[in-house]
């Protein structure tokens, strides 16, 4: 993609539609789902306006701590086409009370959320209800080339969204822990060790619900590749290691808190001495000061990283003029000046989804943030490690409610 936002002219459209008109489908071009290219000179895109009727205000929740990394993009893009967008409110959620808050203003004939930026955790629960719309067919006219313009693993994790939402930013995760080295000197190495220390330090180790936690779903995640359980994709049938670990360290876990930020507070307090976490969580933790710096990070031996991604989806029953807002607004986010704006405070690192944004190309502010509190070892090891994706959705649902059940209702 370029790093500037097309002009209308250089678009093939196909035709236009009325104000208030509802948004014809007229043909699809290859999508996430499939891992295909995509490109309008090839496939025909839908047929709708390049540009809203008139500008429209764009109300986003952001249930993912995503506004960190694109809430600049978001603004300079209002900044940039004030015949697009005339305003944009902004409110934060969790992603658990995402799908009802959807679901309802839905079934209201009201929807007042425009745009939601999520983790896997709410596109999941949204994809499993029906609540996104279908961007298959847009692809062509607002996202040429998507597929080809991700980083590998990027796409990868594009195919999650099944048409259901654009991936904005990827970062590799974890699993990772972090620790208080004046109290661990030396990090358990392997899940038996982990396990050990738990069961001689009761109550120091801890990670958050993982419907509710990167770190914590990365862990949850990761853990059947650690185990070497017999299917890591299939929580059901396929993770008997991983669920006997997690009910047996369940013994020496004396909370589980419903988000992450709550872990790096008690490591930070002294509370406990290791926590699960990911590369963007120990990098922005410690440059923000929730958490001190001395804290060390560490990986284990036998290592595969689950990736995560973060994305962005529009819900069924917006109307025309805010569908077309959204898909402009998204297209100026995938565009590389805007993303290596998320390299941001570490956060989500590395951050950008798109090729080519090397951190030279970040703002200035987030190269001194990585230079001061990144970490080297996670670019070898992304390097070194297997990547493989998150659960897809109705999976990721599963591993959710079974971990809810048998191993988060018991504290």
């Amino acid at each position: 993609m370029s790093a500037q936002l097309p002009e209308i002219s250089r678009r093939a459209l196909l035709g236009t539609i009325a104000a208030g008109a509802s948004v014809p489908v007229i043909a699809a071009c290859g999508a996430p789902s499939s891992g295909t290219s995509t490109s309008s000179s090839s496939s025909p895109a839908a047929s709708v306006a390049a540009t809203p009727s008139k500008p429209v205000t764009i109300n986003v929740l952001d249930v993912a701590g995503n506004l960190a990394l694109t809430k600049p993009a978001i603004e300079a893009f209002k900044s940039a086409h004030p015949e697009i967008i005339s305003s944009v409110t902004y409110s934060t959620g969790t992603a658990p009370q995402l799908a009802s808050k959807i679901q309802a203003q839905q079934q209201a004939g009201n929807v007042q959320i425009h745009l939601v930026l999520t983790g896997t955790d709410g596109l999941a629960a949204g994809i499993k209800l029906g609540l996104w719309e279908n961007l298959k067919s847009y692809y062509g006219q607002f996202f040429p080339g998507l597929m080809n313009n991700y980083q590998p693993a990027a796409a990868n994790m594009a195919t999650l969204a099944q048409d259901q939402g654009i991936e904005i930013v990827w970062y590799p995760s974890g699993p990772l822990i972090e620790y208080n080295p004046a109290k661990v000197a030396t990090p358990p190495d392997s899940t038996d060790a982990l396990l050990a220390w738990a069961k001689a330090n009761p109550g120091k180790y801890q990670y958050a619900q993982p419907r509710n936690s990167g770190p914590g779903r990365t862990w949850l995640m990761g853990l059947p590749y650690l185990l070497g359980d017999s299917d890591p994709t299939d929580p059901t049938n396929g993770w008997s290691k991983t669920w006997a670990y997690l009910t047996e360290l369940n013994k020496y876990v004396t909370s589980y808190p419903s988000g992450t930020t709550a872990t790096m507070k008690n490591i930070a307090a002294g509370t406990v001495d290791i926590i699960a976490s990911t590369t963007g969580w120990y990098i922005n933790g410690r440059a923000i000061g929730t958490v001190p710096a001395p804290i060390k990070v560490a990986k284990f031996q036998s290592f595969t990283w689950v990736t995560d991604a973060q994305y962005g989806v529009i819900p069924k029953g917006v109307s025309s003029d805010v569908l077309i807002a959204n898909m402009r607004l998204l297209e100026w986010i995938l565009t590389p000046e805007q993303q290596a704006v998320t390299y941001d405070k570490g956060y989500f690192y590395p951050g950008p989804a798109v090729k080519n944004v090397p951190l030279s190309a970040a703002p200035a502010s987030s190269q001194q943030v990585i230079q001061q509190y990144g970490v080297p070892d996670f670019d070898t090891w992304m390097t070194q490690y297997p990547m493989k994706n998150s659960l897809p959705a109705d999976a990721q649902v599963t591993a959710f409610d079974l971990w809810d059940k048998n191993i988060g209702s018991t504290k």
